[in-house]
């Protein structure tokens, strides 16, 4: 967190995330305050996506109340935000998107159409048919080798490769630690984007096996657009205080490229999602994020619904 609270962005500064450490946070009217040994800070909830608390951090059952009446999503990290270990739920209680991505996930076939638009959306260009999974691997390993260079002589920082042990944190060469830095908030606000839109942070189609691999699927799509080249400029400026400089510096490039409007059409459209099911479901049960606990029809009612479209 930054020595001096009051350099905390304002409302008008449309705040994508906040990672803070250090401090107890408490409700305050209809937002929350920050307070630590140099006094108090408010923070405006309506504008912020995602509160990231790191070590140190208390926080009141009414400030997390507040935050999720916002649509605030709360994660629990390690230092630097290089530790995931928890998150509060998303805004919607809807699970149209979360049926089908399950159903994706679990149609071997379906699920490599899916992963083959992924790798379509990061290289900017349809591949070819004849293309093995292992080799356009192979050529993705390639892609972010040469982004990782081409980053380097643009900004004239060294590069020595991507490295790093969770366990030294410390150890770490500057830009490693720049890049986990953006990465971390990148993850922060792909994670948040997948929970508010009511998918499952777990059930990924690249990556798989851990809680966080569609966050993983989906924060990959934009690190040579923003995270690597946010890092290499970061260090080449100075190699002074990088991580809290490179999230200072995520929160402005996250806003400028519009990355919480985008980050969830985009699933959408990977998902390739139908309009149908959401109408459907609206117009059976209503609006059920309206209400927590309201009670859903049964699933055969969906599925002829689903048929029936």
């Amino acid at each position: 967190m930054p020595r001096d609270l009051h350099e905390l962005p304002k409302l008008r500064d449309s705040l994508s995330f906040l990672y803070v450490e250090r401090c107890r946070i408490e409700q305050e009217e209809y937002a929350i305050a920050l307070w630590n040994k140099e006094g108090r800070t408010p923070v405006p909830v309506a504008a912020l996506g995602v509160l990231m608390l790191g070590p140190g951090t208390v926080i009141t059952h009414a400030a997390v109340r507040a935050l999720a009446d916002n649509g605030c999503s709360i994660m629990w990290l390690g230092e630097e935000g290089v530790r995931f270990y928890a998150c509060g739920t998303g805004e919607t209680r809807k699970a149209y998107r979360l049926i089908k991505q399950a159903e994706l996930v679990c149609d071997p076939n379906k699920r490599i159409e899916v992963v083959w638009r992924m790798y379509e959306l990061r290289f900017g260009h349809r591949l070819g048919d004849d293309l093995s999974l292992n080799q356009i691997r192979g050529m993705e390993g390639a892609r972010m080798r040469d982004a990782y260079h081409e980053a380097a002589e643009r900004y004239g920082v060294e590069w020595h490769g991507r490295k790093y042990d969770r366990n030294n944190w410390a150890h770490a060469d500057p830009i490693n630690r720049a890049l986990s830095s953006a990465n971390a908030c990148l993850n922060g606000i792909a994670h948040a984007a997948i929970i508010s839109g009511g998918y499952s942070p777990g059930l990924g189609f690249i990556h798989q096996g851990k809680q966080l691999s569609f966050v993983y699927d989906i924060a990959d799509l934009y690190k040579t657009e923003i995270t690597i080249p946010l890092a290499f400029g970061i260090v080449a400026e100075s190699t002074d205080d990088v991580e809290a400089r490179a999230r200072l510096k995520c929160r402005d490039i996250f806003r400028e490229h519009q990355l919480l409007k985008r980050i969830l059409p985009t699933i959408d459209a990977l998902l390739d999602l139908p309009t149908t099911v959401n109408r459907y479901v609206d117009s059976a049960d209503g609006d059920v994020d309206a209400d927590a606990a309201l009670p859903t029809g049964l699933w055969e009612r969906l599925w002829q619904g689903i048929v029936e479209d």
